[in-house]
C-alpha cells in the first residue's frame, strides 16, 4: 500500500489546484472590456488570488512594492561619506608608531657616540613623513617606497596594504581576494595573466568567435573553486560583480571616487593589472544588454560604511534589483529559480514566497488545462483557450434568453445533402442510397410473415432523409472609432463578436466568419485574434465605406449559399477613401455618404445583404440607415448595448433558419 504523510500548511506548499473555470471565467471578463489577453492576465497574476483559506495572497505587484519598499530603506539608512575612514584612521595610527619610535631612536642616541648620525636618519624619515600627501591612496603610494624603522608599523602597513588589495580584488571577483593568501607580487603577476587570459576569451565571444571556457578553467579553474559551466553562467556573475562595483562608484561623491581611483592605483601598483582591469569593466558593458552593467543610487541615511561593508550592500541592492526583473519576468510566465525563491523568501518572508507560489500555479494550471502555452516571446492564448472566451461569451447571451427565442438550425423542406435526418423514406430512383438496414429488413420480413428464407425486394429499401445543407458567409464589422470605447460600447461589440464566432464554430461549423475592424481605415481580425482584440481611443474616423469595401473582396471568394454583411456601429459615416488614402470630416462631408452609399450599391449588385445594428440613434444616422436599407433591402436594428449579443445571434439564426 501506498503511504501518506501530513504537515501543517504554512503557506508554501503546494495545495489544491484554483479553480481554472471561475479563474478563466475573470480573464474572459476581462478580455470582454476591451483588454487583449496578456494584459488581463498581468492583471489577475498582479492582484493575487486567493488560498485555501479565502485569504488573498500577494500577487507580483504587491511583492515588486515590497522590494521597492526594502531597497528605499536600505537607501534611507546608510550614507557613503565614510568609506574608507576606517583605512584612513589605520594609516594614521601606522604613521603615529613610526614616529613614536623614530622619537625613542633620537632620545636613545641623545650623548652617545652615533647620535649625529640617528639624528640624520631620523630628520630625514621625519621629513618623508611630513610629506606625505593627505590622501590616503596617495599616502600608500609613498609609503611603499618607504623604510620603515618600527617592525610593527612596517608589518601593519602590510597587512593594510594586502587587506587593500584582496578588497579590490574581491569587488571585481567575488571570494578570490579571500583565497590568494598573501598578495605579493608574485600573486599580483599571476592575477594579470589571468585578466589578461579573461579578457582573450570576452573578446572572441563578443566576436563570435569560440571561446574556449573549458580551456580558461583548466588553467585559471583554481582561482574560482566554485565555477559555473559554461561561459554564460560564469560571464552573468561577473556581470553581477563588476555592476555592483559600477554602482557604487557612480553612488560615491566626485572627492570619493577620486580617492578610490587613487587608493587601486596605489595598492595594486601595477599599470598593466590596471589596465586589464579597465579592459575587463569595458568588455563587460558591451556583453550586457543596454551596455550598462550598473547605475546611481541616492543614499540618504546617517550610518556610514566602510568598503567591505559598502560593497555588501550593493549586493544586497543588487540581489532585490535581481529579484524585481525576475517577478516581471513571471508575468511573461519565466518560472524563478530555486535560488531566486530562497533569496525571496529570505527577504520578503513565507507569505510571499506563498504568493508567488499561487501565481506560478495558476499558470501551471492554466497551461495544464490547455488555455495557455508559453514560449520564449511570453504567455499567449492557445486555440482552446480562444475558444472557451467565446464560448463564455456566448454563454452569456443564452442567459438573457428564453429558450422559445432561441430556436435550433433548421429549414423548412428536406432534399439532398451531406446531413442525416432522423426521417426515412421508401427509395424512389434518384435518392442518395443511404439505406437504413433495420427498417430494410423489417420491411422484408414483414412482407414474408416471418417465413425463411428472407429476399429483399425492391419495395423494402427505406432510406434515409437528408437535409438540406444551407452554407451562409458573413463579415461582421465592427466599429472601432474613437466613440465606441469613449460611449462604452467597445466591450458589448466585442462580446457579441467573440459570441457569435463561438456560435459558429460549435453550431454552424460548415458555415464562414469574417472579422472586419474599421475607424480610419478598414482591415480584416482573424477570428482567433478576436481575444487580443483593442482599441485606440484617438483613430477618429468611421470608414464605412472601406469596411464595406474590403467585405466585398472577402465574400468574393464564396460564390455559394447566402452572403451577408453585418455592420455594429454607433455613428454615421464620418470618413471615405480618396485612393489609397482616408478623408475624415465631422460633421460629414456629401461626399462620404455619397460613396459609402455607392459600396452599398454594388453590394447589392453582388446579392449580398446588409444587416445594421446601430447602437445610437440620432437623426443623421437614421437618415443615412434609410437610405441604406432602401438600396439593400436588408434589415436595420436600433439597439441598446447590454441586448446587442441578443439581437445578432437570435437574427443570425432565424436569418439562417429561413434560407432556402
Amino acid at each position: 500500500m501506498a503511504a501518506a504523510r501530513y504537515s501543517r500548511w504554512d503557506g508554501t506548499q503546494e495545495g489544491e489546484s484554483p479553480d481554472v473555470q471561475e479563474l478563466f471565467s475573470h480573464l474572459a471578463e476581462d478580455v470582454f472590456q476591451g483588454w487583449d489577453f496578456e494584459s488581463a492576465l498581468r492583471r489577475l497574476l498582479g492582484q493575487g488570488i486567493q488560498d485555501l483559506q479565502g485569504r488573498r495572497l500577494p500577487g507580483l505587484e504587491r511583492l515588486i512594492e515590497q522590494l521597492r519598499q526594502r531597497r528605499q530603506e536600505e537607501l534611507e539608512r546608510y550614507n557613503l561619506e565614510g568609506l574608507f575612514k576606517d583605512i584612513e584612521e589605520r594609516l594614521d595610527r601606522i604613521i603615529q608608531r613610526e614616529r613614536q619610535a623614530l622619537a625613542e631612536r633620537r632620545e636613545a642616541a641623545q650623548g652617545g657616540p652615533g647620535e649625529k648620525l640617528a639624528e640624520g636618519m631620523v630628520a630625514a624619515r621625519l621629513e618623508q613623513l611630513d610629506q606625505l600627501p593627505p590622501e590616503a591612496g596617495s599616502a600608500i603610494r609613498e609609503l611603499q617606497q618607504y623604510e620603515f624603522l618600527d617592525p610593527a608599523a612596517e608589518s601593519a602597513f602590510r597587512e593594510l596594504l594586502d587587506e587593500l588589495r584582496r578588497q579590490l580584488v574581491d569587488s571585481h571577483f567575488r571570494q578570490l581576494g579571500q583565497g590568494m593568501g598573501e598578495m605579493g607580487p608574485e600573486q599580483m603577476a599571476g592575477l594579470r595573466e589571468m585578466v589578461s587570459d579573461l579578457n582573450s576569451m570576452l573578446g572572441r565571444k563578443l566576436a563570435g568567435q569560440p571561446d574556449r571556457y573549458e580551456q580558461f578553467m583548466e588553467r585559471w579553474g583554481e582561482m574560482f573553486p566554485d565555477h559555473p559551466d559554461n561561459l554564460d553562467d560564469f560571464l552573468g556573475q561577473l556581470q553581477r560583480q563588476m555592476a555592483e562595483l559600477e554602482s557604487l562608484l557612480q553612488s560615491m561623491s566626485p572627492e570619493a571616487r577620486q580617492e578610490f581611483e587613487q587608493m587601486m592605483r596605489s595598492a595594486l601598483s601595477d599599470p598593466e593589472l590596471q589596465s586589464e582591469l579597465s579592459q575587463l569593466g569595458n568588455l563587460l558593458g558591451k556583453l550586457t544588454p543596454g551596455g550598462r552593467l550598473g547605475g546611481r543610487m541616492g543614499f540618504l541615511g546617517g550610518e556610514e560604511l566602510d568598503f567591505p561593508a559598502a560593497m555588501q550592500v550593493m549586493d544586497r541592492l543588487q540581489g532585490i534589483d535581481e529579484l524585481e526583473r525576475a517577478l516581471r519576468g513571471a508575468y511573461r510566465g519565466e518560472p524563478l529559480t530555486p535560488e531566486l525563491r530562497s533569496r525571496l523568501e529570505e527577504e520578503l518572508g513565507r507569505e510571499a514566497a506563498g504568493g508567488l507560489a499561487g501565481v506560478e500555479q495558476l499558470l501551471q494550471e492554466l497551461e495544464r488545462s490547455g488555455h495557455l502555452r508559453r514560449d520564449p516571446s511570453g504567455v499567449e492564448l492557445t486555440p482552446l483557450g480562444v475558444r472557451r472566451i467565446g464560448q463564455k461569451a456566448l454563454a452569456d447571451v443564452f442567459r438573457n434568453l428564453t429558450p422559445d427565442r432561441f430556436g435550433g438550425h433548421a429549414v423548412n423542406r428536406t432534399g439532398v445533402g451531406v446531413d442525416p435526418g432522423d426521417e426515412t423514406k421508401r427509395y424512389e430512383f434518384g435518392d442518395p442510397f443511404r439505406v437504413d438496414v433495420e427498417r430494410t429488413v423489417m420491411n422484408a420480413v414483414r412482407r414474408g410473415a416471418g417465413r425463411p428464407p428472407l429476399a429483399l425486394d425492391r419495395d423494402d429499401f427505406e432510406v434515409v432523409r437528408s437535409e438540406s445543407t444551407v452554407r451562409a458567409t458573413t463579415v461582421l464589422m465592427l466599429d472601432m472609432s474613437r466613440s465606441m470605447p469613449l460611449r462604452g460600447y467597445f466591450y458589448a461589440a466585442k462580446k457579441m463578436a467573440l459570441a457569435l464566432d463561438s456560435l459558429i464554430r460549435t453550431q454552424y461549423p460548415r458555415d464562414t466568419l469574417y472579422v472586419v475592424g474599421f475607424s480610419d481605415y478598414a482591415r480584416e481580425i482573424p477570428p482567433a485574434a478576436l481575444a487580443q482584440l483593442s482599441y485606440s481611443e484617438y483613430v477618429y474616423g468611421t470608414n464605412l465605406q472601406h469596411g464595406l469595401m474590403l467585405a466585398r473582396r472577402l465574400l468574393s471568394r464564396h460564390r455559394g449559399g447566402s452572403r451577408q454583411v453585418i455592420i455594429v456601429s454607433d455613428g454615421e459615416p464620418t470618413a471615405h477613401m480618396e485612393g489609397d488614402h482616408a478623408v475624415f470630416m465631422y460633421p460629414p462631408l456629401p461626399e462620404t455618404f455619397h460613396k459609402t452609399l455607392l459600396e452599398v450599391r454594388r453590394c447589392t449588385e453582388e446579392q449580398i445583404v446588409i444587416n445594421t445594428f446601430m447602437l445610437e440613434s440620432n437623426s443623421h444616422l437614421v437618415q443615412f440607415v434609410r437610405q441604406l436599407t432602401r438600396l439593400n433591402r436588408g434589415r436595420a436594428f436600433f439597439v441598446s448595448p447590454d441586448r446587442l449579443g441578443d439581437y445578432v445571434l437570435v437574427d443570425y439564426v432565424s436569418s439562417r433558419s429561413q434560407t432556402g
